[in-house]
């Protein structure tokens, strides 16, 4: 439990209301005069204890929870309400602890360093002898000043201690110097300039953030020929991949990822405008690669060398891939009628293989729309295996063909698609020149023997649609928005289909207005800004300007939507009726406050009581629209199970 969900479960908003509002009971809500807008005539303010928020259905047509009525009410943002609310409800608002502070402002002060040290190695590229030589290479291999500006390319002075001494004038000591990758200690003691005489390509975190470089040799007789920055605290090369920052916005409009193999893999790419390509830097794909290239798209190409070595790499990258990526529950009825489930990769991955003796960016200089060709011709990744275990192999020996079968059914019992799963089973059998019947995995039917008997006790998996209620009450609500959070966090381009679909039923587009709670109308305000910025990927933006007493809703929102694929039809369809929903219930406390407010008029023989008439008309309107966006919502949501 979040500290701001402590707070409401402590505090009890009709209590906090009344110390300012006069409120009378009206079956099991309470109903006063807003204290938001002039009104003595009728009371147009009603507090929901049940869900634990409030309303006005006058001139305001505002709402919210508890922090929403004190934040509104004294004119308070958002950190302010909720340290007052907490010192009320005895709730401690838990601080960074000394230990945590200290660790961040020491990352920050490496990443002050390393970018320091950019401006000081574009300084010696461009402003000394040697480092205009270095700029000749880099022109040689076809980069242009603005594709070497992007990606803050510079030179490494042929030096033992220039760079050392450098930053010890700017006040960093030898341990900031050591910390931060950039020297290297001698066995008798001291230090000295990691970087020498070499291209210096800043590596920067998927947030942009500095980490580290690369270091290309301008001498062909040194080595290595290149050199990264030591594994330190902020950099890791198995978490990062090179290029993601720039990459970011372009992997998510395309929705495909191409990896490549080192620095120059990207840029000649990027340069071209092929901006979705980024790099492993000297290691295999790893499992945190990948789930860091999942928050952005599940369709993924390996753009891998032709040689031996590629090859390889490719495999290698296969099994951590079948390992790592979400899987997702597919039922299925075998012949006995038993339903069973089968995990299956929600992923496309696919292979290119370049042309032999050639990189990325020799592909690129010969001609750029080969590239992309290249990238349209890969291959699914079944076939590739398919071929590469099948190349210059003995297909007539039974041996090799059981051997290819061994390694590549497994695959196929992978993809989620029944039909795929046939195509490639025939191409398989096709290949090795089988009876198809004879690669029907028989590991898979052990598997469904063993584990019938223990289908009904297992418990289900998370699925990626919501149960949408269509009462109300505090904890149901609550949930829907966590829901709809976490998804417009991971995909917060999901607004546009939203606005788009609710236009086409005539209705408003979506809002802060739509949540009732606080912290989740200040998520999405902050959701909402990230679409129109270009600073960051918007779930960076929303994380790094959050104010830090809402970091714990956010990353409870995201862990509560970890297993749900953000880009499905049926996720869409759940928001739209989750949306419709809450709107019904809020057009329906409308025309229900109106047609009390039109009684108590005519009541006390107010002749102003038919003004009510044309409102309710209107929402009566409104109401018949939204009816039948729901009943559009609900039947395609059915049509699509």
């Amino acid at each position: 439990m979040t500290a701001i969900d402590e707070i409401k479960a402590r505090l009890d908003i009709v209590d906090i209301v009344s110390e300012s509002v006069q409120l009378r009971r009206s079956g099991k809500n309470y109903t006063g005069f807003c204290p938001f807008h002039a009104n003595t005539r009728t009371p147009a303010f009603v507090v929901f204890q049940e869900s634990g928020t409030w309303r006005c259905f006058g001139e305001c047509n505002d709402g919210g929870d508890i922090f929403k009525f004190v934040m509104k009410k004294q004119g308070w943002d958002f950190p302010e309400a909720l340290r007052e609310l907490a010192q009320r409800a005895g709730v401690e608002l838990t601080p960074k602890t000394p230990e945590q502070q200290s660790q961040y402002e020491e990352f920050d002060r490496l990443r002050d360093l390393l970018e320091e040290a950019v401006t000081f190695y574009r300084h010696n590229l461009l402003n000394t002898p040697a480092g205009m030589a270095a700029l000749e290479y880099l022109h040689r291999r076809g980069l242009t000043d603005e594709t070497i500006e992007a990606f803050g390319i510079g030179y490494a002075p042929k030096s033992w201690d220039v760079t050392t001494d450098f930053f010890k004038s700017k006040g960093y000591s030898e341990q900031d110097l050591i910390d931060a990758g950039m020297v290297s200690t001698r066995d008798s003691g001291g230090i000295y300039d990691r970087f020498r005489h070499r291209v210096m390509i800043p590596i920067r975190d998927d947030r942009g953030r500095m980490a580290a470089f690369g270091a290309r040799i301008l001498d062909p007789e040194d080595i290595p020929k290149y050199l990264n920055s030591p594994q330190t605290d902020i950099f890791d090369k198995g978490r990062i991949l090179f290029g993601l920052d720039k990459a970011r916005r372009a992997i998510r409009s395309l929705d495909q990822v191409v990896i490549v193999e080192g620095y120059m893999g990207v840029l000649a790419p990027h340069q071209h405008g092929y901006n979705n390509v980024v790099a492993t830097m000297g290691t295999a794909l790893t499992e945190n690669h990948l789930r860091l290239i999942k928050r952005f798209t599940r369709k993924i190409v390996l753009a891998m060398d032709s040689d031996a070595a590629g090859m390889k790499a490719t495999l290698r990258g296969l099994e951590v891939a079948r390992q790592t990526l979400d899987r997702e529950t597919e039922v299925q009825f075998d012949a006995r009628g038993l339903m069973r489930q089968e995990a299956r990769l929600q992923a496309d991955i696919r292979v290119t293989t370049l042309p032999p003796g050639m990189d990325p960016d020799d592909v690129i200089k010969r001609d750029p729309s080969e590239w992309e060709r290249l990238i349209q011709a890969a291959k699914p990744i079944v076939v590739h295996v398919m071929e590469v275990l099948a190349a210059d192999r003995d297909l007539d020996d039974p041996k090799t063909k059981t051997e290819i079968a061994g390694q590549v059914i497994p695959l196929i019992a992978d993809i989620p698609n029944a039909i795929e799963r046939d195509t490639f089973r025939q191409q398989l059998a096709r290949l090795l020149r089988v009876d198809e019947r004879s690669l029907i995995d028989p590991s898979t039917s052990r598997r469904s023997r063993s584990t019938r008997s223990q289908s009904f006790r297992r418990p289900k998996r998370k699925v990626e649609t919501l149960k949408v209620e269509s009462g109300s009450n505090g904890t149901s609500d609550y949930r829907r928005e966590t829901y709809i959070l976490g998804v417009l966090l991971r995909y917060p381009e999901l607004i546009y289909h939203i606005d788009r679909r609710l236009k086409e039923h005539g209705l408003e587009p979506y809002g802060a207005i739509d949540f009732q709670h606080t912290d989740h109308q200040e998520i999405y305000r902050w959701i909402h800004l990230s679409l129109h910025q270009g600073e960051s990927e918007p779930l960076h933006y929303v994380l790094n300007h959050l104010p830090e007493e809402m970091m714990n809703t956010a990353d409870h929102v995201l862990s509560q939507t970890e297993e749900i694929d953000p880009q499905s039809e049926r996720v869409l369809e759940d928001i739209l009726r989750t949306v419709i929903i809450s709107r019904l219930r809020t057009v329906n406390q409308k025309l229900d406050y109106l047609r009390f407010a039109q009684e108590d008029l005519q009541a006390q023989g107010d002749l102003k009581a038919s003004q009510y008439q044309s409102t309710m008309g209107q929402y009566a309107e409104l109401l018949g629209r939204l009816h039948k966006a729901q009943n559009t919502f609900t039947h395609r949501s059915l049509s699509t199970k």
